[in-house]
């Protein structure tokens, strides 16, 4: 799986969530040194016909485009793979059973089954043979299951055991609102070490999200072999926030 070949505990993928519904948002972090970015369909406004300009846009320039999706449905997973994702993420995989929809909607017969549309990007227009837009998809394109939920982290080792799962992607946010408790709740660090330790024995990367470069830093020592390192909304924010506030203040102390 080329996707994961570079990553390691000490040398994890770098990546940030897209949730702002346009393509600069893509060109900007592309161009700020991250390895891949999460197209970011369950917590935005961003539409397919969007996303799958963002994944143009981020393949142009060398940076993995990978895909939250909203929900299971395979129809919405193969439109974003038939667009050229490199891959997808699946929130709210909470069991064995919700991991073997997910794969079998992102790889093809007799892995799974997908449909084939080898005239869209994913088949390069129809000029891809049908055996490697075939091998494509069934070798190269990532299927991430989050795990997010009391349910999901423990099953976590039999998710982590169906095959055409590569990675999991642990959600300590919807996690934490399960359990009725703060983030920084100890159950929720016994959960995640556990879903850690889980993939590890998998033999399978694990990753997890961090809102800035400390916290990445962090999170980065617990193991995980990809971050996703905040978005693209939230920078915007803080940037604008910090640059109004220094303003106001050096004008206050020279007045």
């Amino acid at each position: 799986m080329t996707f994961f070949a570079t990553a390691s505990a000490r040398t994890p993928r770098l990546g940030t969530w897209i949730k702002l519904a346009t393509v600069e948002s893509v060109d900007i972090m592309a161009d700020a040194g991250f390895d891949f970015v999460v197209i970011d369909l369950e917590h935005s406004p961003i539409d397919l016909t969007l996303a799958a300009r963002m994944i143009s846009a981020a393949s142009a320039y060398g940076v993995d485009p990978l895909v939250r999706v909203p929900d299971h449905q395979a129809g919405t997973i193969q439109r974003v793979l038939d667009a050229g994702a490199r891959g997808i993420l699946a929130p709210r995989v909470d069991s064995v059973t919700d991991a073997e929809r997910v794969v079998a909607a992102t790889r093809f017969p007799p892995l799974g089954q997908r449909g084939a549309g080898g005239t869209s990007r994913a088949g390069r227009w129809g000029l891809m043979s049908r055996d490697e837009y075939v091998r494509v998809g069934n070798e190269d394109v990532v299927c991430v299951p989050q795990l997010e939920s009391p349910a999901a982290i423990d099953a976590a080792a039999g998710i982590l055991a169906v095959p055409g799962v590569d990675a999991v992607f642990l959600g300590a946010g919807d996690l934490s609102l399960a359990l009725g408790v703060r983030m920084n709740d100890p159950v929720v660090k016994e959960s995640l070490d556990r879903a850690r330790a889980a993939a590890a024995a998998a033999g399978k990367p694990c990753g997890a999200a961090c809102v800035d470069a400390s916290s990445a830093v962090g999170t980065a020592a617990l193991g995980h072999q990809f971050l996703i390192m905040g978005n693209d909304a939230t920078m915007l924010a803080r940037t604008a926030h910090s640059m109004t506030r220094a303003f106001r203040e050096q004008m206050g102390a020279t007045s």
